[in-house]
């Protein structure tokens, strides 16, 4: 499958098979983050793989966005180490990289993933003071997302919105 049809068949899964993800596919799945670019390439990302049944349920009391997936990925970076770049002469102030980088490394996981037949899910509805509280975040961890990674149950497959995509000029402009 070429990436265009991974990209296409790729979709939100809410509902998983009650089966541990293997640890080679999760190797798979965490390198594919770990090479993911960032700014500068200094690698602030951090990622955090809840899979265990105490720390999966104090994430649940946190979120219920986590649904019954074996294992989340708190993805992240550190402060410390995102590249900040003083803008030049065209922009006032300072850019901090770090969520950018985050979202490309967890973008590149979802993708892995997906290519290895697993479902994920890009959470975006959870109280951040609970999930640091509940994974025990340290203070040079700033949670980004959780992405939700296990196999999918395929009795329920994509929402029936996943194959309605806006036409190419709609939302390209060419200059």
């Amino acid at each position: 499958m070429d990436f265009l049809e991974l990209a296409s068949a790729r979709y939100s899964c809410r509902h998983y098979l009650d089966a541990s993800v293997e640890d080679e596919l999760l190797s798979k799945v965490l390198e594919a983050g770990r090479i993911a670019p960032t700014a500068k390439n200094n690698q602030p990302q951090r990622v955090v793989v809840v899979q265990s049944k105490e720390a999966l349920a104090r994430l649940h009391e946190a979120t219920p966005m986590a649904r019954n997936a074996p294992v989340v990925l708190a993805v992240g970076y550190a402060p410390s180490e995102a590249s900040v770049i003083a803008m030049d002469s065209y922009y006032d102030g300072t850019y901090c990289a770090g969520t950018q980088d985050a979202s490309i490394v967890a973008t590149s996981m979802m993708y892995e993933a997906a290519e290895l037949g697993l479902g994920s899910l890009w959470i975006r509805g959870y109280d951040t003071g609970k999930v640091r509280e509940a994974l025990d975040l340290g203070d040079d961890f700033e949670l980004v997302m959780l992405l939700a990674i296990g196999h999918p149950d395929e009795e329920y497959g994509p929402s029936p919105m996943h194959e309605s995509r806006k036409a190419l000029d709609e939302t390209v402009m060419y200059l």
